[in-house]
């Protein structure tokens, strides 16, 4: 077991994606539609006039996932006093989704990216070769909907922390 997480592990740090395409600061948010926890169609538009917290992760019920999730669900008064909601997008089907909010108490959107289309468009999956995975990475959305910044390395464990002080310097402006 130890050595398969090893290779996992080197497989992960490979598979890092290219930042050459990722969406920058300052470009207009790439629009989406997916389903979320509950099935519903659900697109980057319906959150216009907010802020949004988009960020992409690996899988439900992970160590990392888990508490970058519990995080967020612990900040989330902090984000809806900013006028932010949280959005969280990964590869799992919505009935993952369903159940990893039920089993953490989640009551923001989880949204279902099974072909990794979405994921791709933001230039953040990992290809570990027997699947896909959406890779860990934060884009911090404007009520206008243009892209306001972009963490392509995150620590699951300070990250809500984080992005509520970058949030707070750019209303600010």
């Amino acid at each position: 077991m130890k050595k398969f997480l090893l290779v996992l592990a080197a497989l992960l740090c490979l598979s890092a994606p290219a930042l050459a395409d990722m969406p920058k600061e300052g470009q207009p948010a790439p629009n989406f539609t997916l389903p979320n926890q509950d099935g519903k169609k659900t697109s980057l538009e319906d959150f216009k006039g907010k802020w949004v917290v988009l960020y992409f992760y690996p899988k439900d019920f992970t160590k990392g996932c888990s508490m970058e999730a519990h995080n967020f669900k612990e900040d989330l008064t902090k984000y809806t006093a900013k006028n932010a909601t949280i959005v969280g997008v990964s590869v799992d089907p919505p009935d993952s989704h369903k159940s990893f909010c039920a089993k953490e108490g989640l009551d923001f959107t989880l949204l279902a990216d099974t072909g990794a289309k979405v994921s791709t468009l933001y230039d953040s999956t990992m290809n570990l070769g027997i699947a896909t995975l959406s890779a860990r990475h934060t884009f911090l959305i404007d009520p206008k909907g243009v892209l306001r910044k972009v963490y392509d390395k995150v620590d699951p464990d300070k990250h809500s922390s984080e992005v509520l002080a970058d949030l707070a310097t750019l209303q600010a402006k």
